[in-house]
């Protein structure tokens, strides 16, 4: 399987009368925006706004952060089964407004949002805050139950991504990255010496809003699935979960994958990088049992050597991550985990949920505790008030002289635990 993606590099964001790529600059039709994403009869307003990298700006309650793309060949586009028919992607090319992004915003039905800074303390926590972002503020009408409002929500966003990747149909790519791997057999005869390693990639599956999607399907519904790299880092994957904003995976994030691109790197040098496997965390005994069983069984048949197994969420998600662990050391598969922490504000407490003399090789993302102050904005986008019912924020939380003081928990994807962020160790 082949993919290209075509990096049409974007350094400014404006409103215009046509959604267009000039010369960097990204221009939105902002009305044809609205009137697209109005054509969902559960949306009564949207608002759109830009907040550039830099600006005193705060957005606030982030549901999602989505890269703008389009499909230029190859079966599939946009994110199949959500917002185009079904089909299998991962092939052919597609173009990507590179340092643009879709942010959503929307009343919090669930209480584990996130915000960005633009600028200052908060901005060196979020990767997002180095994205030109067109911030789509999203009120559905009255009366919707709590699911069919995030869908609305969590819809409009991936549906403006699509509106606005539409402009880099007819661009020239600024850079082009070639993403190809074979089948397992073609790999193995090409790289023989090379331990096979997998990618083990948990999704949150709790329901109460907190689900990822692959295809479209929850996946609550599915077993542990091997899929190619390709197709995550073209669209099959997506958030629509509301857990805590820090180790979020946002859709954003998946369609940047950083473990799928680390092994990418390395596959053909150090390693043969067979495949991902996505793995549900349930919140039953029999739900852990049977994924972490299956994603063993799944790594076995492949015959890997080794698994990186990144998680998603913290806390009940413990468990699965340590149980998966003790099942592929027990085969003889070297195990690399990839959580963050949990420590508290002074950084002592136990930092997960769960542990195991088999996780001897962990990567961490941060801890989730970490208290910062983040300056007053000098405008909102959305509600500054939420970040009292933020996970990381407390009644309190939002002091007169409009300082926020709060844990990295509130912040979108501050201790990510796919490497796609900014928290790093240092030994001292």
């Amino acid at each position: 399987m082949k993919l290209e993606i075509g990096r049409i590099k974007i350094d400014d964001i404006q409103f215009g009368e046509k959604t267009v790529v000039e010369v960097g600059t990204l221009f939105v039709d902002k009305e044809a925006l609205i009137a697209k994403l109005k054509e969902d009869e559960r949306i009564a307003e949207v608002e759109v706004d830009i907040a550039l990298p830099g600006e005193k700006v705060r957005i606030i309650p982030v549901k999602d952060v989505i890269e703008p793309r389009v499909k230029v060949s190859g079966p599939g586009g946009g994110f199949p089964g959500v917002t185009s028919r079904m089909a299998q992607v991962g092939e052919g090319r597609t173009h990507v407004l590179y340092g643009a992004a879709v942010v959503t915003v929307g009343d919090i039905v669930g209480f584990q949002e996130g915000l960005i800074d633009m600028w200052g303390e908060g901005a060196k926590y979020t990767p997002f805050s180095k994205t030109c972002n067109l911030v789509v503020n999203i009120t559905p009408v009255d009366g919707l139950d709590p699911h069919a409002h995030e869908a609305a929500v969590r819809l409009a966003g991936l549906k403006a991504a699509d509106f606005v990747g539409e402009a880099g149909r007819n661009v020239k790519p600024d850079e082009i990255l070639t993403y190809e791997i074979g089948t397992l057999s073609e790999e193995t005869a090409k790289n023989p010496n090379l331990p096979k390693v997998a990618y083990v990639e948990m999704l949150i599956s709790q329901g109460l809003l907190h689900d990822g999607y692959v295809y479209g399907i929850n996946t609550q519904q599915i077993l542990p699935t091997l899929i190619h790299p390709n197709e995550e880092l073209d669209g099959a994957v997506i958030s629509g979960n509301c857990v805590a904003a820090c180790d979020k995976i946002t859709t954003y994030q998946h369609q940047n994958n950083s473990v799928i691109l680390d092994l990418y790197e390395q596959h053909g040098k150090e390693l043969n990088f067979v495949g991902v496997i996505l793995t549900p965390e349930h919140t039953t005994m029999d739900g852990k049992i049977l994924a972490c069983d299956y994603t063993a069984k799944l790594c076995k048949m492949l015959g890997v050597d080794g698994a990186i197994v990144s998680e998603e969420g913290y806390g009940n998600p413990d468990s699965d991550l340590l149980m998966i662990c003790k099942r592929l050391e027990s085969a003889g598969i070297k195990t690399v985990l990839i959580t963050d922490e949990c420590t508290g504000w002074d950084g002592r407490s136990q930092p997960l949920a769960d542990t195991a003399p088999e996780a001897v090789a962990v990567v961490s993302g941060g801890n989730v505790s970490h208290l910062v102050t983040l300056p007053p904005a000098k405008k909102v986008l959305g509600n500054v008030a939420a970040i009292s019912t933020l996970a990381g924020g407390w009644d309190g939380s939002l002091k007169d002289n409009g300082k926020i003081m709060c844990e990295l928990n509130a912040i979108i994807g501050s201790t990510s635990e796919i490497g796609f962020h900014y928290c790093t160790c240092k030994l001292y």
